[in-house]
């Protein structure tokens, strides 16, 4: 429900701030005083749109705030509409704002975050019914008119059943495609994939040969510069029988361990120095020797050279092709592999899908069939339903249908008797609301009706029909008393009223006999205030409420006649609300 309306700026609207309540709200004043505003700022609040007229002269700009408390029944469709563009809402509150600037673009706002004008419509949509000049009507979208009638024959859980089976459909359709590719590309693809894994199986790859393979190399094209360089060391650290005298590093420290050997004896404190020293001598001389090892071991291979550079080259020339590394080759030969099987079976695979294909849309035929007749059935319910509300408010020469049409395509559904229909989603109907308002004339689609205070009835009488079905929390009404009298407009203050109890229903009127319903009523004024008139909005209760019933009942100057009657209208109404008779007519 709309828990609060915050206007500034707004045509003859300097500022307001109105809470309408639960159930019947009912909105009266005086011709000229901006009652109608009200709806207005609702409806630019919800679209995002205005006209440079309807800031109010003097203000650059107009800014229009709307608080909803979030109904259980609306949760779902707009939790979901919010959480698809990222947005969640604040509790069960969800506030929404805009702001127009002269000449500029309006910034929308819901939950505090921005949104797009289209977004803040699609919202909008959701939460509120504007029935009157207004275009802001879920009644004249076509495309809604088929969830109303589902809504209403109870049917959204078969048709989200259809949904279902309707995307599995879309789903193997897709595959089939991908798997009916032309013949020669896929021998060819069979052929190009046959050699890409042959060639990398060939090469028998080992995660981190490269490492090794390239360390092998570098001993290899360096052997006769190591060998060399290891004797050098031997001849260093051990000495060499062609050299003349003892220079080596192990004769030196020989030379050393007697020396200190001696000082040791003098002074123990050197003990450990003179067993570290030996130490290094044995460590010396074993080092040379391995040394010596190496060199010897080291040989000039140029066969093997060879097979490491080639092995090197197969390593990076597959890497080319295939990968940066060894392991992600590796992966490419097993992805290869996998879709060459799929290319081997697919054949046979697509024999499968097509043949579910078919046994599919053979179930989704029979589930269409099923949801088109609880349509139909519902719909001859909805008319008979609606042209009973008609009748309640006098517009018996008003014409009401339902139009469910479906159309025939080779392509399509089979149904059980065998004709083929098209589809999409929603099964094989394609349903629009119907109305005729002059006898002799012919049934139109509701939007290509005008929009007046008889169609503004007229959608009432749908409206109640649809009453269980209606997910909109907040209807607004304006101008639905244009043209009609007290007795119809009794009967438009009980239907409004009948709304109330699963709607929060607005409705702005002239008449006494529909405002004696309302659960809050309020008034809007206009005066002057520093040479500048301002429309302002309050509410009415006790005598206040019976007053304005007067005026309404008598005009300004009414008597206790009208008095009386406005007291008479308001006990009639709480009468027949509380489930008691009527007196009188």
């Amino acid at each position: 429900m709309l828990h609060e309306l915050m206007v500034k700026g707004f045509g003859i609207i300097e500022e307001i701030a109105w809470k309408p309540g639960e159930g019947l709200n009912v909105i009266t004043g005086e011709t000229g005083a901006g009652k109608s505003l009200v709806v207005d700022a609702v409806e630019a609040l919800l679209t995002g749109r205005v006209n440079d007229e309807d800031i109010r002269h003097g203000s650059d700009e107009a800014q229009l705030e709307g608080i909803f408390q979030i109904p259980a029944k609306a949760a779902d469709a707009l939790t979901g509409l919010l959480s698809e563009k990222g947005l969640e809402t604040d509790g069960d509150m969800l506030p929404v704002s805009c702001d127009f600037r002269r000449r500029g673009r309006a910034t929308a706002r819901v939950n505090r975050q921005a949104v797009s004008r289209s977004l803040l419509r699609d919202i909008g949509a959701v939460l509120v019914d504007i029935h009157g000049q207004s275009e802001h009507l879920s009644l004249l979208n076509r495309e809604q008119h088929l969830d109303f009638l589902d809504a209403y024959a109870h049917t959204l859980e078969l048709r989200r059943s259809f949904g279902a089976s309707y995307s599995e459909l879309h789903q193997i359709e897709r595959e089939i495609q991908a798997l009916s590719r032309d013949e020669r590309e896929l021998a060819r693809q069979t052929e190009l994939l046959s050699f890409q894994i042959d060639e990398i199986r060939r090469a028998d790859l080992q995660e981190g040969e490269e490492e090794v393979l390239e360390r092998e190399l570098a001993l290899l094209t360096s052997a006769e510069k190591l060998k060399t360089a290891s004797y050098e060391i031997y001849r260093i650290l051990y000495g060499d029988e062609s050299t003349l005298g003892s220079s080596s590093a192990v004769d030196k420290v020989n030379e050393a361990i007697p020396a200190l050997k001696q000082v040791a004896e003098t002074d123990p404190s050197l003990q450990s120095q003179l067993n570290y020293l030996q130490e290094i001598l044995h460590g010396l001389e074993e080092l040379a020797r391995e040394v010596r090892s190496y060199g010897d071991n080291l040989n000039h291979d140029p066969q093997r050279l060879e097979e490491v550079q080639n092995r090197i080259e197969l390593v990076r020339s597959l890497k080319r092709k295939y990968g940066s590394s060894i392991g992600e080759v590796l992966a490419y030969m097993q992805r290869a592999e996998n879709e060459l099987e799929g290319l081997t079976y697919s054949g046979e695979r697509r024999q499968q899908l097509e043949e579910k294909r078919e046994q599919l849309k053979r179930d989704m035929g029979t589930l269409a069939a099923r949801l088109s007749g609880e349509r139909a059935r519902a719909a001859m319910k909805l008319v008979t339903a609606v042209k009973k509300e008609l009748g309640d408010l006098d517009m018996e020469q008003v014409d009401f249908d339902v139009s469910i049409t479906r159309e025939s395509s080779e392509e399509g559904i089979p149904l059980p008797e065998g004709d083929c229909y098209q589809f999409n989603a929603s099964g094989i109907d394609s349903v629009v609301f119907m109305a005729s308002t002059n006898p002799g004339e012919p049934m139109k689609p509701l939007d290509r009706i005008a929009s007046t205070g008889e169609i503004s009835r007229f959608l009432l009488a749908l409206k109640s029909a649809l009453a269980g079905a209606d997910t909109i929390p907040v209807l607004i009404f304006d101008e639905i008393d244009i043209g009609i009298g007290g007795r119809s407009g009794e009967i438009i203050g009980r239907k409004l009223w009948n709304l109330s109890r699963s709607h929060q229903v607005i409705c702005v009127t002239h008449l006494p006999q529909i405002a004696a319903f309302a659960d809050a009523h309020f008034s809007v004024a206009k005066q002057t205030v520093s040479d500048r008139t301002v429309s302002t909005i309050k509410a009415l209760q006790g005598e206040a409420r019976l007053n304005e019933l007067a005026v309404m009942v008598a005009g300004p100057r009414y008597t206790e006649t009208a008095l009386s009657a406005a007291r008479e209208l308001i006990e009639k109404a709480e009468k027949w609300k509380a489930g008691l008779p009527p007196q009188g007519n």
